[in-house]
């Protein structure tokens, strides 16, 4: 199993504090922003006398509800097509187990979401990268690279929109792309949908409203980020597929029940103002744009505009992206203070690749991002490992 490049420097980060070093955590997807008190007080009003099992696919008042807010956003499904699943990461587990046998292949757009590794092994699946670049933003990759990465094993596409680690937002055209290719391939869609209220550049097209290709396509989902509950473990596994939701069913029954608290929490979320997100949504989008900005403002640092999420992924002028984080919390402080980032090479299934790149979340206000990218920009300065620009390059950037 791989050790996860968002939390493996934990212990680094915990040595730092126990010094007095304040560190500001842009390494993982954890918004500051307060869950709502309306689905809070849903959860503490909760009136029952016995703590009992949910239905495995989750309470049918909650599946109804989600239904209802899923049309909302332009999914057209039933509450029967929805199995509750404890976070998302169930959800990602429940289609590799469901649909692929081991030894079977799924393709993956990279850099991905580090624990769908984990789920693959988890799983026994093979994950078959084919790698987005930084220079387009982490655009989709031509097709002809999909069809380069597609043997008799494969039996699935997964994709992340907008995406972790990116934070790119696959276009309508992008999305008909994957379209023709399940529909060439006979290939399962799994489409991680966790930040689709958070689109800066353009609408979110859902896996589920392309058309022609309802037993190819999952949809997987979660409240974590949404409604900022990330600890509810709340997610959902949504097809229209019956043979497929009868399969799941099956791991859904043999892990007994969804988390039941959180539930609660859930439905009662659905229930906000229709203007909730235009806050936390707007909140986002000036985190963004004062991280993306410091960042590209310093000497030999390269960050592409996310089009969504709260995630970015960013090059550096540096030897060695894991070498440089764990120097951070373990030798470096400016004012007392560091930055925690993820190096980007546990977001690559290609060996090699994200060696100078990071992943960022902006999930922390604003005074708190300027004042990482302080650490981060004085860090550059000292690190040893920073490679400095040379003459030839300064004549090549001046042409």
């Amino acid at each position: 199993m791989p050790a996860s490049p968002i939390r493996k420097l934990v212990p680094y980060a915990e040595a730092a504090k126990t010094k007095g070093i304040k560190v500001y955590h842009l390494n993982i997807g954890q918004p500051d922003i307060e869950t709502p008190a309306q689905a809070l007080d849903a959860v503490r009003t909760a009136d029952f006398k016995v703590l009992e099992y949910s239905h495995s696919a989750g309470n049918e008042s909650y599946r109804r509800k989600l239904a209802g807010y899923y049309k909302s956003v332009g999914v057209e499904i039933n509450h029967q097509q929805i199995i509750i699943t404890t976070g998302g990461s169930e959800a990602i587990l429940f289609g590799f187990m469901c649909c692929l046998d081991p030894g079977d292949e799924v393709i993956i757009p990279e850099p991905f979401y580090a624990n769908y590794n984990g789920f693959a092994v988890a799983a026994g699946v093979v994950v078959k990268p084919i790698t987005s670049y930084i220079e387009n933003g982490f655009a989709l990759p031509a097709i002809s690279a999909f069809e380069a990465a597609i043997t008799p094993k494969t039996k699935a596409i997964v994709i992340c929109n907008p995406n972790n680690p990116t934070g790119y937002l696959y276009s309508k055209e992008e999305m008909e792309t994957l379209k023709q290719i399940i529909i060439k391939h006979n290939l399962y869609l799994f489409s991680d949908e966790a930040y689709r209220e958070f689109c800066y550049t353009g609408a979110h097209i859902s896996a589920m409203q392309l058309t022609g290709v309802d037993n190819n396509v999952v949809l997987m989902d979660t409240i974590s980020k949404r409604y900022s509950a990330c600890g509810g473990r709340i997610g959902a596994f949504i097809t229209r597929n019956q043979q497929l939701l009868d399969t799941a069913m099956k791991f859904a029954q043999a892990r007994l029940s969804p988390p039941s608290f959180a539930q609660i929490l859930g439905e009662a979320a659905i229930d906000l103002p229709t203007d909730y997100f235009d806050g936390t949504k707007a909140e986002y989008l000036k985190r963004r744009d004062t991280l993306v900005n410091r960042l590209n403002k310093m000497p030999g640092v390269f960050c592409p505009n996310p089009g969504g999420a709260f995630y970015a992924i960013a090059r550096l002028p540096i030897d060695n992206a894991d070498v440089f984080c764990q120097w951070l919390l373990e030798s470096f402080a400016y004012n007392q203070q560091t930055v925690m980032l993820a190096p980007a090479t546990g977001f690559y299934g290609t060996p090699g690749l994200g060696k100078n790149e990071v992943r960022l979340a902006y999930v922390l206000n604003t005074t708190a991002i300027n004042a990482a990218m302080d650490c981060l920009e004085k860090a550059l300065e000292v690190y040893p490992g920073t490679v400095r620009p040379t003459a030839t390059d300064n004549a090549v950037a001046a042409v």
